[in-house]
Parts: structure tokens; C-alpha cells; sequence
């Protein structure tokens, strides 16, 4: 397979020690370890434009779109593309800036309605860099799609340094996130002077019982230790005899156990702790990726509400159980707010004679009901556009709801 050529994870020395954020599964890490490279990666996203064919011979053109044109971003967005409408390589690129120039011909037939004059206007469809932070042109692919056109690929990078949050796994199944980082001078150290990479906890072991990362541990020692490579798969590995016994010539404890200090106080720690080198890899979910807020921004045009979707710059949502919450501590204006104010609110029109939505006629300024024409008096109402849409979609089903309204004491 080539796994060796191109390695997913790196030997860590890995202390087994009770520390305050390493509860559960999580992982604490040496501040030094992650400054001289440990788990740094890279990060790669591909973006593609294609230049599509349509009806009447217009097609979508790469290039950087002129000021005028329908949907024109800015300059500012352009500033990274070449004539051809392209990035250049190399490039330090931000959120939002375009990769790939592209302009579109007309969708609608009255996008044409200035055809004679100056011909129809076309649409800025330029592809741009979507996810949050910053990243680096990496390369840009030219080739042709299945359909003949022409289709562009540009890979961007980005360097990532392993943060709190950032999630990592041995080759047990021991996966655990990053709970905290320390400084190199706080971190626990042996006799001769060794300080572990990462420290995880003794909890972890009883429940899942992955006694082979003890084994590894040790294993991973005597092979630092010795300088050879030792085979950890369960068919053809060194019995764990044979490893105790190579520790012990070569001074350590047989059991992978060493006396440590604290580095905070300098105290000697009461037990002997459990140290070895184990192979950790750091998988792709990362805090970078998942990190989403939003103040204001798209809506879904059937029910007005939030889009859903970190990709889509969506709402959090705040579901049935946490309104249940709400409820329950009586917070009746916080609760209003997340479901109402921030959410759907929508003004509706309802005759108060005969309970059916009523609207307001611009022409005649006035408001009407269909029903009870000049003899209804309508009110305006705040409710949730959800609400006006199911008391809608239940007309359609040949339902008639009626709102009964009442003056406010």
C-alpha cells in the first residue's frame, strides 16, 4: 500500500497519569511538542468551475467579470486573478475572495428585456473561497469535462496546527480530543529528564480493556531504546516477555514504569507512572471545521426561517427540548425571542367578523377581507410565518381554520 512512505501519525511518548483535563477520553498535550511540529498537517480543499453550455449557443465565460455586470462583487474580491480569470498559485486567500472568474448568460427571459439596446446582461458567477480562515492556492487544474466543456480545479491548502478540540486516536481505538496544552516547564518528567508529548488516563483502560497499547508502550520503548523496529500486530510480535526482559537489561523497570516529579511543585509522585512511545494519528475531525456561529443572514423562502447547515451559513437550532427548558424555568420573554423575535415573526391580516386571513389592498389603501368585504374589521397580528403557513397549507386540504381574536386587558 505504500503506508509507510506516506504515514497518517508519528510516535508520541505517552504517560498514563490522572490530570485534571484529561477526564473521559481526552488528551493532554505538551505545549513544546506541538511548536517543534507534532501532528501538524495539511489541509486540502478542491473548488471546480465548469463552463456550461446552454440552449441558443451561450455558454459561461472564464475571465474577470467588468464593474456593471449583474451580481459585480467588488474589485477588492478580484484582486488575486490573473487575465484568464484564474488564481495565481501561491496566493494568501481569504474567505470570500474568488478563485475562478466566471460569467453567466442570462437565466430568465427578463433578463433579456434590453436586448435590442445593448444585449443581454450577463450574471457574475465567480466561484469563491467558501469555508472560514485562510488558505493557500496549492495548484490550478485546466482539463475538459465528459461534456466537452472547459472545467477548472484549484486546490487550496491550509496549515494546521493542532488546537483544543482537535481530535486523536492510537491504533487501539483509543480516540480521545485534545482537553488541554501545557507548557514544557508544567509537564511531569521522569529521572532523566524525558517529558511525555501527551498524557492520557488511567480511566480509559479498564472498561475497553485495549491491553495492546500497553504492549505497544513497551514495545515502542525497547525499540527507541535499542534502536530497531519491533512488529506490533498481534501474529508475529515479540512476546511481552521478551520486551520486559530487553527493558530490564537495558536499565529500566520491566512493567514500562518510571518515576516522575511533578513539573509544577517538583514533588516525586507517590506511584510510579506508566510511560512508553505509542503511535497516535490525528483524524480529520477538527474544531477549524466544525466552529459555527451566525447573527443574521439567509432565510428559506417556503418557511421563512433560518437555512440549516454550517455550509450554508445556517441557524443553530434551537429544538423542542431545549424549548422544554425554557418552559420550565418560566422564561417566558427568552423563550418569545428565540422562537418568535429571531426565528419567523411575520405580520398577518385577520378579519375579526369572520376569522379568515384578510390582506391590504395598495390601490385602494385599505384593508379587505375576501369574505365579508367592507363589513370586516380587520386586525394585524404577530405570529410565527410557520403558523400562517399551516393555517394556509390546511385550507389547501379543504380545512377551514378560523382565528378567533381578542382584545389584549
Amino acid at each position: 500500500m505504500g503506508y509507510s512512505e506516506k504515514p497518517p501519525g508519528q510516535n508520541y511518548v505517552v504517560a498514563v497519569l490522572s490530570e485534571g483535563y484529561n477526564m473521559e477520553d481526552a488528551l493532554v498535550f505538551n505545549k513544546s511538542s506541538i511548536d517543534r511540529g507534532l501532528a501538524r498537517s495539511t489541509f486540502f480543499r478542491i473548488y471546480k468551475a465548469e463552463s456550461k453550455r446552454y440552449l441558443g449557443g451561450l455558454r459561461d465565460k472564464f475571465g474577470i467579470p467588468e464593474a456593471g455586470t449583474r451580481g459585480f462583487r467588488g474589485e477588492q474580491y478580484f484582486r488575486f486573478l490573473e487575465n484568464d480569470g484564474l488564481v495565481s498559485v501561491s496566493s494568501q486567500i481569504e474567505r470570500n475572495d474568488v478563485l475562478v472568474g466566471r460569467t453567466s448568460p442570462p437565466r430568465f427571459l427578463e433578463e433579456f428585456r434590453d436586448f435590442e439596446v445593448k444585449g443581454p446582461t450577463r450574471r457574475d458567477t465567480s466561484v469563491t473561497m467558501k469555508h472560514m480562515g485562510l488558505g493557500t492556492i496549492d495548484d490550478v487544474f485546466l482539463m475538459v469535462s465528459a461534456e466537452g466543456s472547459e472545467l477548472v480545479k484549484v486546490r487550496v491548502r491550509d496549515q494546521r496546527i493542532p488546537e483544543i478540540g482537535d481530535k486523536f486516536a492510537s491504533r487501539h481505538g483509543q480516540k480521545g480530543v485534545m482537553g488541554m496544552i501545557i507548557p514544557h516547564e508544567d509537564m511531569p518528567f521522569t529521572e532523566a529528564g524525558i517529558v511525555p508529548d501527551v498524557i492520557i488516563n488511567p480511566h480509559t483502560f479498564p472498561s475497553r480493556m485495549t491491553i495492546g497499547q500497553f504492549i505497544e508502550s513497551i514495545a515502542g520503548k525497547a525499540a527507541a531504546l535499542q534502536g530497531e523496529i519491533v512488529d506490533g500486530t498481534p501474529f508475529s510480535s515479540k512476546k511481552p516477555e521478551e520486551i520486559r526482559d530487553s527493558l530490564k537489561k537495558l536499565g529500566f523497570q520491566h512493567g514500562g514504569t518510571e518515576v516522575m516529579y511533578n513539573g509544577i511543585t517538583g514533588e516525586k509522585f507517590e506511584a510510579k507512572i506508566f510511560i512508553g512511545l505509542i503511535y497516535y494519528q490525528k483524524l480529520h475531525h477538527m474544531v477549524a471545521d466544525k466552529m459555527h456561529a451566525r447573527a443574521r443572514g439567509q432565510v428559506q423562502m417556503l418557511t421563512r426561517q433560518p437555512t440549516e447547515g454550517r455550509s450554508r451559513g445556517g441557524g443553530l437550532r434551537f429544538g423542542e427540548m431545549e424549548r422544554d427548558c425554557l418552559i420550565g424555568h418560566g422564561a417566558a420573554l427568552l423563550l418569545k425571542d428565540r422562537l418568535l423575535e429571531e426565528s419567523d415573526r411575520s405580520i398577518i391580516y385577520v378579519c375579526e367578523t369572520c376569522g379568515y386571513l384578510a390582506y391590504y389592498n395598495f390601490k385602494q389603501r385599505k384593508y379587505l377581507c375576501q369574505i365579508c368585504g367592507e363589513h370586516g374589521h380587520v386586525s394585524t397580528v404577530v405570529v410565527s410565518y410557520a403558523f400562517k403557513l399551516l393555517i394556509q397549507e390546511l385550507m389547501s386540504l379543504c380545512i377551514s381554520p378560523k382565528l378567533m381574536l381578542r382584545r389584549k386587558a
